[in-house]
């Protein structure tokens, strides 16, 4: 089968962000597909013109450069959405495709997919990584009426137009299943990269020992985007409450975003930061699992508006494949997870001083420890695992285009002339 990937922000371990698309990528190649990923090149530099090809791992990842970042004006963004999507549509619908794939966000990567998939005459499937625009209708990011109706028109146009959705987790499947009922919807998760975060206790052992403000302190660490959904500040305050009943706990928040600056400067208010709290940039998933490996919990943010909890961050999936507890501040489905398991504690949203008296305790409770840790192991393996889930991935593509060859068969012979 030859699949078109199209996802305009693709990573792969060198790089930092979500590697989801090229380990379903990499996979399909040694399931003996042929992958072509249509991505942007956002890496600092300057602007330049034409594409570059690369190669991970048999995947043929095709590069533009198109400047985006957080710190981004609203409208710039949009731009930035805007040109890749022209891009990808012409890049796009020169390669030969038996499929077309695109992945959110931003939900514009719909456009290229089915623009292409109708000029190469074959399906299309569209991957929901957000739910939009319901949510940033909900956090009130999305007020004009006409942008409200123009993305809910998008939203429509990708479901209408797809073979088949697949959705990260159940509450995006149930919002996809509500404006478009026909549309067939398989629920794939982000999943737990068992291999990749098996780390040698020894490297594990030699950061602790690396970084004397850690040495054989507790550790509470946040991995990922300081951006509006997240509201990492909440960490911050749970971290005041912490170095009042334990000044020992440290806090490592090592990520990127528009509350990056903002979220720094309130630890520095409090007098936490580079005593209880410590800021790295963002670094490439690679450097992870040792960082994860130090860790005593692992945690995961959301500002608290319902229709967050639909999330499926890596962060979460990350933390069960290092085999760490996780601390999550909302509700839903992955706060469903731990409290049936016990991999972890659900914290209140709105009670920070509540989350550091449950934290101190919980770094400090080894019986807890152990149980929250080998319930995570638990369910990376045996639910979440990056090999059983790409099973389910790779069979809605297979079905998808399955279907899409018999119905272009049945259109041929339509089309002949009857013989006389």
């Amino acid at each position: 089968m030859r699949i078109v990937y199209i996802h305009q922000y693709y990573c792969n371990p060198g790089m930092a962000g979500g590697i989801r698309s090229y380990e379903q990528a990499r996979r399909l190649v040694a399931r003996g597909h042929t992958v072509d990923v249509i991505t942007t090149d956002i890496t600092p530099g300057d602007r330049e013109l034409g594409w570059k090809v690369t190669h991970d791992d048999g995947v043929t990842v095709h590069w533009f450069r198109v400047p985006y970042n957080n710190h981004m004006s609203y409208a710039r963004r949009l731009r930035a959405f805007a040109e890749f999507m022209a891009l990808a549509t012409v890049r796009a619908s020169r390669l030969s495709a038996d499929l077309v794939f695109a992945t959110s966000t931003p939900l514009t990567v719909a456009v290229p997919g089915v623009l292409a998939a109708r000029l190469r005459r074959v399906p299309f499937v569209f991957e929901v990584r957000d739910l939009w625009p319901e949510v940033p209708i909900e956090m009130g990011a999305l007020r004009n009426p006409l942008a409200r109706g123009l993305a809910g028109a998008l939203a429509n146009f990708a479901y209408r137009n797809a073979a088949e959705v697949i959705a990260l987790s159940p509450g995006m499947a149930q919002g996809v299943t509500a404006r478009r009922p026909a549309t067939p919807v398989t629920v794939v998760p982000n999943a737990a990269d068992l291999d990749l975060f098996a780390v040698d206790p020894a490297r594990v052992a030699r950061f602790r020992a690396e970084h004397r403000w850690l040495g054989d302190r507790p550790l509470i660490v946040y991995t990922g985007a300081l951006g509006a959904v997240n509201g990492v500040e909440y960490l911050i305050r749970a971290a005041r409450r912490m170095r009042e009943l334990d000044p020992e706990v440290q806090v490592l928040i090592v990520g990127h975003g528009r509350e990056w600056e903002s979220t720094g400067r309130l630890a520095a208010e409090h007098d936490l930061l580079d005593r209880t709290v410590h800021m790295w940039e963002k670094v490439p998933k690679s450097e992870l699992p040792v960082i994860l490996g130090a860790a005593t919990v692992s945690t995961s943010m959301v500002r608290p508006i319902p229709g967050l909890w639909n999330n499926s961050a890596n962060k979460f999936f990350d933390a069960l494949a290092a085999s760490r507890p996780i601390a999550i501040n909302y509700g839903g489905w992955q706060a469903d997870l731990l409290t049936e398991t016990g991999a972890g504690l659900v914290l209140d949203p709105y009670d920070a001083d509540g989350a550091g008296d449950a934290l101190a305790t919980a770094v400090r409770d080894e019986d807890w420890l152990v149980k929250a840790r080998a319930a995570a192991h638990r369910m990376a393996v045996e639910r979440f695992s990056r090999d059983q889930l790409f099973e389910r991935f790779e069979a809605v593509l297979t079905r998808s285009a399955s279907a899409g060859r018999r119905g272009r068969r049945a259109a041929a012979r339509t089309a002949l002339p009857e013989q006389s």
